[in-house]
């Protein structure tokens, strides 16, 4: 369940049959040649039945529990905080580029919540710190045009998601997970966390939030998966 935020002062086609007909229940479970811990049958059965505020479930649709994030590849940026810059451009009146100790500068959360991968796995209470979307995008004064936002990682990798999920509290540029530094299996030293979609959405390694007034599709989307990726839906493939 996502809880409320604390803000501090200042190659891959395979996925879409990776996990498929694994069930739930206590076991280790072999992915990408790491080995990952499955929720108890307890604990899984208690996430079934939770609510979240909004009245849908804790677990969507075919999801089982992990008991830690898992990181899911990727062609890997600029782990180096000192190199970082993000681009904040596109449907602004004010596009701005800042480096990760003005990020830090930046009004930081700290907030709980779930994430859903559309391999089927999902973590439940993950913890994270990084700053809202929202505050980047009243920074660079967005538009009234812009629609959608676009999220992009290292060697093109891209994103789409609408504005108004960009723009949900709970949609941060994460640099922390579980109280340290983003580790590079994760996208460090910056992601994207867009919580109540599909992970993918989430970029790594980001260097780029482009609001844009129409609709382009990114990396995975172009290549067959969902263009909004709904978990609760099972928005997994167009």
């Amino acid at each position: 369940m996502d809880k409320p935020s604390r803000v501090i002062k200042p190659s891959m086609l395979g996925r879409r049959t990776l996990l498929r007909g694994i069930a739930t229940g206590t076991g280790i479970i072999a992915l990408g040649g790491a080995t990952h811990v499955l929720a108890d049958d307890d604990a899984s059965r208690r996430a079934s039945s939770l609510k979240r505020p909004d009245g849908r479930p804790r677990l969507p649709p075919s999801q089982f529990l992990l008991q830690r994030l898992r990181p899911m590849g990727g062609s890997e940026g600029d782990p180096s905080a000192k190199n970082f810059k993000l681009r904040v451009y596109g449907e602004v009146e004010a596009p701005f580029e800042i480096d990760f100790a003005e990020l830090l500068e930046m009004p930081q959360v700290e907030q709980t919540c779930d994430v859903h991968c559309v391999t089927k796995w999902t973590v439940l209470d993950s913890h994270w710190t990084g700053v809202r979307v929202a505050d980047l995008a009243a920074r660079a004064k967005m538009k009234r045009t812009a629609r959608h936002v676009i999220f992009e990682g290292a060697n093109g990798y891209t994103s789409n998601v609408l504005v108004r999920e960009a723009l949900a509290p709970t949609s941060l540029v994460a640099h922390r997970y579980e109280g340290a530094p983003l580790a590079r299996p994760h996208g460090a030293p910056v992601r994207a966390l867009v919580p109540d979609l599909y992970f993918w959405k989430s970029a790594k390694w980001l260097s780029g939030i482009r609001f844009s007034a129409v609709d382009q599709p990114g990396y995975w989307e172009v290549r067959g998966y969902n263009n909004h990726a709904d978990p609760w839906r099972e928005e997994r493939y167009g």
